[in-house]
């Protein structure tokens, strides 16, 4: 393997106290954004949908793989197409694969080979015996077609990905060639979600976690208050007869309704605020009905969560929560603003 240079130690490098600039950053991003050009405007469109259609087409599997930089965005690659529930799409690690994990590979599988040269020996070995196994086998290089891309003539399918160079100050680090990479990949798969019509519900199936899937998931029904946390009162009860049920469930609120619970209106804490600011002594002598909105905003409890959280913060002022109705307007429940973060949403 030769001789490697011996280099500083790390502390040494720490008492340099090397410092980037904007200056330093300006050209690096000018000179990326002229290589992804570069990359937009050479692309092959005609090997692209190939490539797309490969995938929409599989009969079984899906497989990425990539050694280094490559096989991390390999994996990422894999990861998303899986998370759309298609196709079954994993990573195949090149190396564990010749020593056994090619046995998840059946026939009729794809297998997507990632290499910026086109020349990674790991990729070079496997191919044979992928193709051996039955897959069908598509390289994505940034290396054209020939002697100089080995790769892409053991390959049924190759897609040139256009590289111009890497901003790298040595021309060599993966620094442009994966974000290329990157961008091609989920690219593709965005193409696929509109060509199978992805719905909200199907993607949100995958997504049962996180800010994403809380998001596409959760109806009002599943974070709002119920029953014996609601602040309900009677029109014709007195507002400082009310102000327990006022500030202890939690809400801010009180909701007016009839002996049917049907909503009439709501009262809030800084309805209480301003009337007695505006009546002073005379708030004893008012009832709730009297200085109630008779208009708020409402939700149904079938509704996104995520709705309901824009209905509070829509024109012309934001709330901090919604009573919760069904069609005939009887109140069910109410979803507040804290619930909502409280929920992660």
């Amino acid at each position: 393997m030769g001789s490697l240079p011996v280099l500083a130690s790390p502390e040494c490098a720490r008492e340099r106290r090397a410092k980037v600039s904007t200056s330093d950053l300006a050209p690096l991003f000018s000179a990326q954004r002229r290589h992804l050009d570069h990359f937009f405007d050479r692309l092959d469109m005609s090997q692209a949908a190939a490539f797309a259609q490969a995938l929409l087409d599989a009969p079984g599997a899906v497989f990425f793989t990539g050694v280094g930089k490559s096989g991390i965005v390999a994996r990422k690659i894999a990861q998303t197409l899986a998370s759309l529930g298609f196709a079954r799409a994993g990573f195949l690690a090149p190396v564990d694969a010749l020593h056994g994990d090619i046995g998840a590979i059946f026939p009729g599988d794809v297998l997507v080979l990632l290499s910026k040269s086109g020349a990674s020996d790991e990729l070079l070995a496997l191919a044979p015996c992928a193709r051996a196994k039955g897959a069908y086998l598509i390289s994505l290089t940034s290396a054209a077609s020939g002697g100089d891309c080995p790769l892409s003539s053991a390959c049924d399918l190759n897609v040139h990905l256009p590289l111009q160079g890497e901003i790298c100050p040595f021309g060599l680090a993966p620094v442009t060639s994966t974000a290329i990479q990157m961008v091609f990949g989920d690219t593709v798969i965005a193409a696929i979600m509109e060509a199978r019509r992805l719905s909200r519900d199907q993607y949100a199936s995958n997504h049962p976690a996180g800010k994403i899937g809380k998001t596409l998931i959760f109806k009002v029904k599943d974070v709002m208050k119920k029953q014996n946390e609601l602040p309900l009162c009677k029109e014709g009860d007195m507002i400082m007869d009310q102000l327990t049920e006022l500030t202890s469930k939690g809400c801010g609120c009180l909701l007016v309704v009839d002996e049917e619970h049907h909503l009439i209106g709501t009262f809030t804490d800084g309805d209480l605020r301003r009337t007695l600011k505006a009546s002073g002594p005379a708030i004893f002598n008012l009832t709730v009905g009297e200085m109630c909105n008779r208009n708020p905003r409402t939700i149904t409890a079938e509704a996104m969560a995520v709705e309901a959280m824009e209905k509070m913060e829509s024109p012309p002022s934001p709330v901090q929560f919604l009573p919760v109705v069904d069609d005939n307007n009887i109140v069910c429940g109410i979803i507040t603003l804290h619930g909502l973060v409280s929920a992660g949403l």
